[in-house]
């Protein structure tokens, strides 16, 4: 089994990789850390500790960064994961709580302890892990690798003409990331535009008749709304998050081209993600996808 750190914003797909993650068998998801970016640090803390209550797992939960390394997330994507960042769908408070140790420590201390053994995958704004290496420079050559679902390469932004959602979150956080050695994978946009979890699914799963079934296809249920806004007729939605982690569990869901990787950080294009062929460090960019393929292995191992 693969030591894995799963580093969230939970909201909805972060949600449905957390679920992907812990029910595959070739991973061992040793601990989660969160960080603001689809809701608050105190909201994506508490729908994680959630999530885990749903599916009935017992892993400990890290909170991590409230805010981005320069400045603050002024706004919310409430109309795409919901007020709660759940597709409004927490009604309870968790039994449980996150660990007292915080991200960015832990983190730290487990690729020290563990060198060239732990995988962070990493699906939200990359604040804990640059505020890490920031901390520890020497952990970017003791991970074994680090799998980001974020950026968009060689296509058009999610959240501007030129950026992703988790990279303009906190531009400098995703500069600090690429530019520091780390064994970096980029799952983005690229990539997961190309899946697409259908509708029709979301019927399977309430068929099932398990409360977490039903959690997760209300859940999902709003995040398709969102994208029915803005892509009329797509019929369901992309797996980023899960993406990542199906990259983790299986490589070849992808090909990746290596390119050295910089993050615009001022301006309209603020940001952007743009590969270069020299300077810094070269990181691994996931350029196609096998979607049936993944989308078929995500599905059979979700529940």
């Amino acid at each position: 089994m693969k030591p894995v750190i799963l580093d969230v914003d939970t909201g909805v797909d972060d949600a449905l990789a957390i679920a992907y993650a812990l029910n595959s068998p070739e991973l061992e998801v040793i601990g989660l850390t969160t960080c603001f970016g689809n809701a608050p640090i105190e909201s994506t803390t508490r729908n994680t500790l959630v999530v885990l209550e749903k599916l009935g797992k017992m892993v400990p939960v890290y909170a991590g960064a409230d805010k981005q390394l320069k400045g603050g997330l002024k706004k919310y994507p409430t109309h795409v994961h919901g007020e709660d960042g759940l597709g409004n769908q927490v009604d309870r408070t968790p039994e449980k709580r996150a660990e007292s140790e915080g991200a960015v420590d832990y983190i730290i201390n487990q690729v020290i302890k563990q060198p060239q053994e732990i995988t962070i995958i990493a699906v939200g704004p990359l604040t804990n892990l640059a505020l890490a290496v920031k901390k520890e420079p020497e952990i970017a050559s003791l991970v074994k690798e680090v799998i980001i679902m974020g950026g968009a390469v060689f296509t058009a932004g999610n959240v501007t003409p030129y950026s992703e959602a988790n990279i303009i979150t906190d531009p400098e956080a995703a500069d600090i990331v690429f530019s520091s050695g780390l064994p970096v994978t980029i799952v983005g946009l690229d990539v997961t535009m190309k899946t697409l979890l259908p509708r029709e699914a979301l019927t399977d799963w309430r068929d099932l008749k398990r409360d977490a079934a039903h959690f997760f296809a209300d859940m999902t249920s709003f995040y398709m709304q969102s994208y029915e806004t803005h892509h009329p007729g797509i019929g369901g939605c992309a797996l980023h998050d899960p993406l990542a982690v199906g990259v983790a569990i299986d490589p070849s869901f992808v090909k990746k081209e290596e390119w050295s990787v910089k993050v615009v950080l001022e301006g309209e294009e603020r940001g952007r993600t743009i590969a270069h062929t020299e300077g810094g460090p070269k990181i691994q960019v996931c350029t196609h996808v096998k979607s049936e393929t993944f989308l078929k292995h995500f599905l059979g191992r979700i529940f």
